[in-house]
């Protein structure tokens, strides 16, 4: 286990008992964020600077290009997923496209959205790094994640990865310095300091 993890489950759950379980959870009003990867759930702590910045700084510019374009939806942290590869995921955040949207199964009030957002972006942290990069990795590529953003605070740089014929391809880094164009929202470009806070 990740000592930076305050909890993993040893007992696995699926995606029903999970939503139960959270469920109850948000009663005892959790500051907490909790995942179903590979059945275990894993628990993270609220997560320090420069995170919430970055991801409003994320948020703002994918949301105001998908919006102008009547692209689709962009979401923060907020927002789990239930993934058909039967884990529960909560990525900081998200782009769905107009027709993965309608395709998908209506969206319940209080419920995981039951859709596989075309890109996905988590910015590392000290507890969620090395998760970022391998787990989260391999159940975006098996969810049928299109595109993958890693924003590394620490490394002060983005790790994109594209999926090319259902598995991503090697990763790409941008550097503070150079500028990120994105292959899923074609036409999207910013700088990679503009996303970094």
């Amino acid at each position: 286990m990740d000592d930076d993890v305050v909890f993993e489950s040893t007992r696995t759950l699926t995606q029903a008992e999970f939503a139960d379980w959270v469920e109850r959870r948000e009663r005892w009003d959790h500051l907490n964020r909790f995942e179903l990867l590979d059945g275990r759930v894993l628990m993270t702590p609220p997560a320090g600077h420069p995170h919430g910045e970055i991801e409003a700084n994320v948020v703002a510019r994918l949301h105001a290009f998908v919006r102008e374009r009547g692209l689709g939806r962009v979401f923060g942290s907020s927002q789990g997923f239930q993934l058909p590869t039967g884990d529960t995921l909560e990525p900081d955040v998200t782009f769905v496209s107009r027709e993965r949207w309608d395709a998908a199964p209506a969206p319940e009030p209080g419920k995981f959205l039951r859709v596989v957002p075309d890109l996905v972006v988590e910015i590392a942290s000290r507890s969620t790094r090395t998760r970022d990069r391998s787990e989260k990795r391999a159940a975006y590529e098996k969810a049928g994640v299109r595109e993958y953003w890693i924003v590394d605070p620490a490394a002060r740089c983005v790790i994109v990865f594209v999926a090319r014929e259902a598995r991503f391809d090697e990763e790409r880094i941008f550097g503070e310095h150079e500028r990120l164009a994105s292959e899923v929202l074609a036409g999207f470009e910013s700088a990679v300091a503009d996303l970094l806070a």
